[in-house]
């Protein structure tokens, strides 16, 4: 298994990737004790939370920046009405 460093806080470990994260003391407390009260890793709640809250983060985002470019003019963008009638699903 090879071992590749990116930076200073981010490794390759074969497949997968390690990271460190700086957490609040209250978050670290609360993630150690919810870990040591299931049996399950700390690790195992942190990709949790991250594979659970990533899709919304990106939506979020995504759509904020799509949002601000609209409104600068940059973005086109249609109506129902043309939308309906490009695809012929008016009478």
């Amino acid at each position: 298994m090879s071992l590749v460093e990116l930076d200073e806080y981010t490794y390759y470990i074969g497949d997968t990737l390690a990271t460190s994260v700086r957490l609040s003391a209250e978050t670290e407390r609360r993630l150690a004790f919810l870990a040591s009260q299931t049996g399950r890793t700390k690790a195992y709640y942190l990709r949790e939370v991250i594979d659970r809250g990533l899709d919304d983060i990106e939506d979020y985002y995504l759509a904020a920046d799509v949002l601000e470019r609209v409104r600068k003019g940059q973005e086109q963008v249609h109506t129902a009405a043309d939308v309906r009638k490009e695809l012929g699903l008016d009478g």
